[in-house]
Order: structure tokens, then sequence, then C-alpha cells
């Protein structure tokens, strides 16, 4: 059986983010086109970021998964690493604010940010 690689940008029992990663089974379809189970989703956005942009610290609303479809996209952690996202890559955003928790910048969320000369353009599905 086939598997799909899914990283997560998820909230760690320390209330900060981390990245992790899982795989998903490709057990439908056929031998020439193995597809997941089918997920549910609450809709999708599309989101232009302009060339300089970057984001303060935040906690993702809602898990999402972020597409990007143009341009580089980067996410930075607390501990002061990041990891960088082109087009065709993608991530499960699941990083939210700890239930009871008020935010707090230095210790919750990521911030992100777009890299180059290009717009950064992603597709969010909300599930």
């Amino acid at each position: 059986m086939s598997t799909f690689n899914k990283v997560v940008l998820f909230t760690g029992t320390d209330g900060r983010a981390a990245f992790r990663e899982e795989t998903v089974a490709l057990s439908e379809g056929t031998p020439a086109a193995r597809l997941s189970p089918l997920m549910p989703s609450d809709g999708f956005q599309l989101r232009e970021s302009p060339v300089g942009f970057r984001s303060p610290f935040h906690c993702t609303g809602a898990p999402q998964w972020l597409f990007v479809l143009q341009g580089q996209m980067e996410i930075g952690l607390q501990d002061g690493s990041s990891r960088s996202f082109g087009p065709g890559e993608h991530f499960y955003s699941a990083d939210t604010l700890p239930e009871g928790a008020t935010f707090d910048p230095a210790v919750h969320g990521h911030w992100s940010r777009q890299v180059g000369d290009q717009p950064l353009v992603t597709l969010f599905v909300r599930g």
C-alpha cells in the first residue's frame, strides 16, 4: 500500500508549535491512481501575500491544510527553527491555542512570511 507524507504543524503539550510528519494510507482507488479515504472539509480560501509579507506570532484559528500554489513561504517557530514550503508543497496547520490558555506571543503559535521576489499564493482547505 502506498502512503502520502503529511507534514503537521501542531501544538505540543508545552503549548508551543512544532512540526511532525505522519503518513496517510492511500488505500483506495486503483494501482494506477491510489487515493486516500475521503476526508471532510468545511470550505477553502485562496490568499495572496505580497512581496515582503510577514505575520506576527499567531495560532491557527481552525485546523486546515495549506498548499503553496506560487512563491515561497517560511514558517517560524518559538524555538528559532523554521521550515520553508514552495509550489506544490503543503502542511496541515493545527497549532491551535490550548484550551483555556490566553495567547502569549512569547510561547504560542508560529509566524509566516513570504520569501523571494514573487507574491505568495496559498490555498487553505478547512477541515
